[in-house]
């Protein structure tokens, strides 16, 4: 089984829904899909809203580990991206020297907000938590006071574990971020990181045509005549 956590904001419920369709309709293995919405989580996740963060599960996400009661592994991913291969393949990469594995991105955007006039907050190792292979018992540190105490750059940073080089990579491909990656003809994942067709300004982003599609399967009703 692999185990899928995907974070929650009631603002892009949709993006939720097809994302999780298009993991479901590519997936050759049996999926368990978990939305990490704070609505779930209000005893585990006390920490107040900071002013900075642009989703509810901006740091709710680093309790996937507590929630897997730090056993085996799992996949933690944004809500707002369109899966379009196989999740089997990004779960054949686990490897146990790492306690986490991501796409190290070299992101260092340029504007100062985001969809929905959110605050686009530049920092060191950004967007590498969008998408992460989690070895949850590597992950101990990350227990609910640690995640409600901790700073966000503590928390994004992964100053949680002992080092660097716990921090393994995965291949860019599982990470693309729209509107800052080259374009590319064909992605394992897009990440529509400034915002998703769903929201009018970014209807016609790349590979928005792939993600009005993929909702359209995910509406979709045998009909009898």
């Amino acid at each position: 089984m692999i185990r899928i956590f995907i974070g929650f904001d009631p603002k892009e419920t949709v993006a939720f829904h097809v994302l999780s369709h298009s993991i479901m309709r590519h997936a050759s293995q049996a999926v368990s899909i978990t939305p990490v919405a704070l609505r779930n989580l209000s005893s585990l996740v006390t920490r107040p809203p900071n002013p900075l963060q642009s989703t509810e599960f901006s740091f709710s996400r680093f309790i996937v580990p507590y929630l897997c009661n730090y056993e085996g592994w799992a996949v933690f991913m944004d809500c707002d991206m369109l899966v379009m291969d196989d999740i089997a393949k990004l779960w054949a990469l686990r490897d146990d020297k790492y306690a986490a594995q991501v796409v190290k991105h070299d992101h260092q955007p340029k504007e100062s907000t985001k969809f929905l006039g959110t605050p686009q907050t530049p920092y060191q190792k950004k967007n590498w938590t969008s998408v992460m292979l989690l070895n949850n018992n590597r992950c101990r540190t990350l227990t609910p006071e640690y995640v409600n105490n901790a700073s966000g750059l503590e928390l994004h940073q992964f100053k949680w574990l002992e080092n660097d080089d716990l921090v393994g990579e995965i291949p860019h491909t599982w990470n693309h971020l729209v509107g800052y990656d080259a374009p590319q003809k064909t992605v394992s994942n897009a990440h529509f990181t400034l915002g998703g067709p769903y929201f009018k300004e970014f209807s016609n982003c790349e590979y928005s045509k792939e993600w009005f599609n993929e909702k359209d399967l995910m509406l979709h009703t045998e009909q009898r005549v």
